[in-house]
């Protein structure tokens, strides 16, 4: 697997992030905070010096980077990687895209703009539908996919599983997506998005055994 354009592409980004976090840190006053974190309310309860408030997601678009491309020299499942190609791009573009949007939810305070935290929850929805749509592409591997032994050691039972997992993750991403979008109180939507993406994790997990268990009789 040649991950070398993408890692490319990666350090760009951080590379234009990196910029951007520069160009909108000299335009404010000495001393200047923007905030890092978000409660549950969806107020903004910790700041940092503006620079490295706005640095940080680059860097750590940058680190995850270094680490998707790492994943193919160390998958023992060689010949297995390839096949698995599809959702590990899906994982670190969805990152990646995901990083640029928690900088402009830091940034938004110092240009004015009027953005809460309904992007990153665009963000994350959009993550899980990249990854959701890619799942069923997967084959077994130790380092992608929903990786359960009974997933890794039957590959019938990892494609099956994944199909499931990805129609879910989709349908969870989807939700997460209009949640942005439908007037409700924060805490209502923290909820519903921690219940899609439980249900998204665990069900996958669950239905993997089962699978199995039905086969080992």
């Amino acid at each position: 697997m040649n991950v070398r354009g993408l890692l490319w592409v990666n350090g760009l980004i951080a590379a234009a992030m990196a910029g951007f976090a520069w160009w909108v840190a000299a335009g404010l006053a000495s001393g200047a905070e923007l905030p890092i974190h978000w409660n549950a309310t969806g107020q903004a309860d910790r700041f940092a010096p503006a620079l490295a408030a706005l640095l940080w997601p680059a860097g750590i678009s940058l680190l995850l980077g270094g680490l998707f491309a790492a994943i193919p020299r160390l998958e023992p499942l060689q010949h297995r990687l390839e096949g698995s190609a599809a959702l590990l791009r899906s994982a670190w573009i969805g990152i990646m895209l995901l990083m640029v949007f928690l900088q402009l939810m830091i940034a938004a305070p110092a240009l004015g703009w009027n953005i809460g935290t309904e992007l990153l929850l665009v963000g994350i929805g959009a993550l899980l539908v990249m990854i959701g749509d890619s799942l069923p592409k997967s084959r077994p591997g130790f380092f992608v996919g929903i990786r359960t032994p009974w997933t890794i050691s039957d590959t019938d039972n990892w494609i099956a599983t994944h199909r499931l997992g990805g129609k879910i993750m989709m349908g969870a991403g989807c939700l997460t997506v209009l949640a942005a979008f439908v007037p409700a109180p924060p805490t209502a939507r923290i909820a519903v998005i921690i219940g899609l993406t439980s249900i998204a994790a665990l069900v996958p997990v669950f239905y993997s055994w089962w699978l199995w268990r039905n086969k080992a009789g």
